[in-house]
């Protein structure tokens, strides 16, 4: 059974008491297969660490990876009681081991308040990439589902941000 905590939309607050090493992968990537079973040992020495190891799906969470601002995979972030730092070290076992024994992580300079994972701007981010998923959930059930040419979907997509656009401005 794994030890490492699977993080969502609805949890993802759990990182911001304690202290945590989280993942962001996808599981057709070749980088972070490289590392699955790198992740899965640091987990198993976690308890001895007083960390938790968590990982977030991105292709389940597109929410979550524009909070965190992922752009590359795998993405691997430290948290301490809400305070952010991205760990670009080496993906050894010794070497997360370390960075968190050794208390590298306080040599990092953490992410800017404005881009915090927990900051108003961050939520506004995760709300662009719901909206993303849900605009490709839509255009996939017209064309799929329905049978609508491609570029009709795209004219229906122009036509609805005019129309929001208009209102908006009105």
């Amino acid at each position: 059974r794994s030890r490492v905590q699977v993080l969502g939309g609805s949890n993802w607050s759990l990182v911001l008491q304690g202290q945590w090493m989280l993942e962001f992968y996808a599981p057709w990537c070749p980088a972070c297969q490289q590392i699955e079973l790198t992740w899965e040992s640091f987990a198993r020495e976690s308890e001895h660490l007083d960390i938790t190891v968590a990982k977030v799906d991105v292709t389940q969470e597109p929410g979550l990876s524009g909070r965190f601002f992922v752009t590359t995979l795998p993405t691997i972030y430290h948290a301490n009681d809400g305070v952010f730092r991205r760990y670009r070290g080496s993906r050894t076992l010794e070497d997360l081991q370390g960075y968190v024994l050794e208390r590298k992580w306080e040599a990092v300079e953490p992410v800017a308040g404005w881009k915090s994972p927990s900051s108003i701007m961050m939520h506004g981010m995760a709300g662009l990439f719901h909206l993303s998923g849900w605009i490709r959930q839509i255009h996939s059930y017209l064309t799929g589902t329905l049978g609508i040419h491609v570029w009709i979907s795209y004219a229906i997509f122009i036509l609805a941000t005019l129309l929001v656009g208009l209102f908006l401005g009105l």
